[in-house]
């Protein structure tokens, strides 16, 4: 149970973090302006976080084998890398809206990519199945609703019915741009979906979590490194931080995102799976609700407020759907024990 309640609580923090790094990242990003060089700080960052735990794991530590290696090379790739960039890449040649639209997918995609590889099991006629089903839907309607419909200000006398549509504000992009940017927010859910389920299998093969995040960010550091190489060859100038914001921005997400956020991710598809962990993804759109309200000063809309509630309800479904998924499995792994003790007292 207290493992339970760690797992949710860290998948609500994380969902904070992640905002908050979103919001850093569009702070501290001009359109057009490229991203490939200063991406990779924040995994370096990121490495120093998880350090002062892995002192206390100490011989806790399993051995690092080719095995291994091969899961944090492949991690690091399909983490802080791949989903850093293709998120950049999406946001400069898409939009804010478009690109949150995509991300608020990952709770679907993670779950018809668990069932597609047996990580998940769903029986549709069960209540524990109808329940992740509908939760997940339901979930997902209340995230679409968050991004696209506003309502009535419950603020403000101002009134909208509806937020602007995604073309509105990027209706003079070139298509191929827009296409671009739709491919790079699709690979950017797969992967962070990709990445969920590797981590449940990276979890099990080596279970010292904050070594195998810290292990993570230093690959990832490496291969984000090589990327802007390959990418910028004949300019230095993109490794070079332009500015405070640019500045705080790469601390801000290396401490935040690449440091406690992957360490919480990795934390909680351990102890609950990746569709649980992915689960909770939606949380994000209501935290950004309370930062316009509470910090920016922004109207609290009729629409927010719908959204928000149905994002709640489908994840407390999905919840449910797992613990009673999980009590069924104990149930049913106790019945052979208790078979066999009758057995025994029936002999005496």
């Amino acid at each position: 149970m207290h493992g339970t309640v760690d797992a949710d609580g860290g998948n609500g923090y994380h969902q904070c973090c992640d905002r908050h790094h979103d919001r850093a990242n569009q702070a501290g990003t001009e359109p057009g302006h490229e991203q490939a060089g200063p991406h990779h700080f924040p995994a370096n960052v990121g490495h120093c976080v998880p350090r002062p735990h892995c002192l206390l794991q100490g011989e806790m530590r399993p051995k690092f084998t080719t095995e291994i290696f091969m899961y944090t090379f492949l991690s690091g790739i399909l983490g802080p890398v791949l989903l850093q960039y293709t998120l950049f890449v999406g946001l400069d040649y898409t939009t804010a809206t478009f690109a949150a639209t995509f991300s608020n997918m990952l709770p679907v995609v993670t779950f018809l990519i668990s069932l597609a590889f047996r990580f998940e099991s769903l029986e549709v006629r069960s209540k524990s199945g109808s329940a992740k089903i509908s939760g997940t839907l339901i979930s997902l309607g209340g995230a679409m609703m968050l991004t696209f419909y506003k309502g009535s200000a419950l603020t403000h006398n101002t009134t909208s019915s509806m937020a602007p549509a995604a073309s509105s504000s990027g209706g003079h992009r070139d298509a191929a741009r827009w296409v671009l940017g739709s491919v790079s927010m699709l690979a950017n859910v797969v992967g962070f979906a990709l990445w969920l389920l590797l981590q449940r299998k990276f979890t099990k093969k080596y279970p010292a979590v904050y070594s195998a995040t810290a292990f993570m960010s230093l690959f990832s550091f490496v291969q984000s490194g090589a990327l802007t190489l390959s990418i910028q060859r004949s300019s230095i100038a993109v490794w070079a931080l332009k500015g405070t914001i640019e500045i705080v921005t790469v601390v801000y997400c290396g401490v935040v995102a690449s440091g406690v956020g992957y360490l919480l991710l990795t934390y909680c598809v351990e102890k609950r799976g990746p569709v649980f962990t992915a689960a909770f993804s939606p949380l994000s759109q209501i935290f950004v609700a309370g930062i316009d309200l509470s910090i920016l000063h922004e109207p609290l809309y009729l629409g927010s407020v719908l959204g928000s509630v149905l994002v709640i309800l489908g994840l407390y479904l999905v919840l449910w759907g797992k613990r009673e998924e999980a009590a069924n499995k104990d149930v049913a792994s106790a019945k052979p024990v208790q078979a066999e003790v009758e057995q025994q007292a029936e002999k005496v």
